[in-house]
């Protein structure tokens, strides 16, 4: 018996990386390079010193992106200024460059100096978790830049978003709110617009996995979905296990990501995302014999 067809429902398939087209009808891994002290996760948190190593171990075990932050984000996180930002991110930036200067890399930013400043040295692409709700410069920054860009949901601001996680209808308000960005994206002429539901951010456990299991609602954007849920609290949470032991649900979690619809996965653990997306590709291939 033929299993239920899995559907790739992004038609354009390819976004633009420093002249380099990637192909997105073969789900992508982007890893995770933290350089905060406070990141939620400790084994994300990278000292400088280790940066090349950790981004070169990345590399050889299958990541398409480095994505480079330098401000937690997490639920109740303390604000951090742009001075701190660019000081954390510049240096780390810089190395990453020259050790790998044809290597796709985004920043993790909400700031467009910020964005500008990380887009002059290098970097390819901007991944920003307000989708330009808090700093509406970041939409000319990218656009004058020709980047690709991510464009997350999210209510409030990492200290505050917490508290906001009442919806009428989680998914229609969801997808309406990202259709409000890429249509204003589109208008003003950015290219690759990727979209990120925001698992997390103003979201409770139980409307995380409502998302995931709605994903493909999506749909209707038309541009390809970028899942962030590694070692999420929805996941070690509900396993009742600390953050350090929730690498296996967090596994569960993207391939039913990656059944729904995803074209990005954006991870801590580059090995584990890369065997789910071979396992995936076979799923997904299999024919009658």
């Amino acid at each position: 018996m033929e299993g239920a067809e899995i559907k790739i429902f992004y038609n354009k398939k390819t976004i633009n990386l420093k002249g380099q087209l990637m192909d997105l009808g073969k789900p992508r891994i982007m890893g995770i390079l933290n350089l905060t002290p406070d990141s939620f996760y400790v084994g994300s948190r990278i000292n400088i010193d280790r940066l090349v190593e950790r981004a070169g171990s990345m590399i050889e075990e299958g990541v398409d992106i480095l994505d480079v932050g330098a401000y937690s984000s997490r639920p109740g996180a303390e604000d951090v200024s742009q001075v701190e930002e660019l000081d954390r991110l510049i240096p780390g930036l810089e190395i990453l460059v020259k050790a790998f200067p044809d290597f796709p890399i985004s920043i993790d930013t909400f700031r467009s100096k910020t964005a500008e400043e990380c887009l002059r040295i290098g970097a390819s692409m901007i991944n920003d978790i307000s989708g330009g709700g808090l700093d509406p410069e970041m939409i000319e920054v990218v656009k004058r830049a020709r980047v690709p860009y991510v464009a997350m949901h999210m209510k409030g601001n990492p200290q505050t978003m917490k508290g906001l996680t009442d919806y009428d209808d989680l998914l229609l308000e969801v997808v309406q709110e990202l259709q409000k960005k890429v249509y204003h994206l589109n208008l003003e002429g950015v290219a690759d617009i990727i979209v990120d539901p925001g698992f997390g951010f103003a979201k409770s456990i139980e409307q995380n996995f409502l998302l995931l299991k709605n994903l493909r609602e999506l749909e209707i954007l038309e541009r390809p979905v970028l899942v962030g849920i590694s070692r999420k609290s929805m996941i070690y949470k509900s396993l009742k296990v600390d953050v350090g032991r929730s690498l296996h649900g967090t596994t569960a979690a993207q391939v039913l990501a990656l059944i729904n619809g995803a074209n990005i996965l954006r991870v801590h653990d580059v090995a584990a995302a890369a065997d789910s997306i071979k396992i995936f590709e076979l799923y997904k291939d299999a024919t009658s014999i």
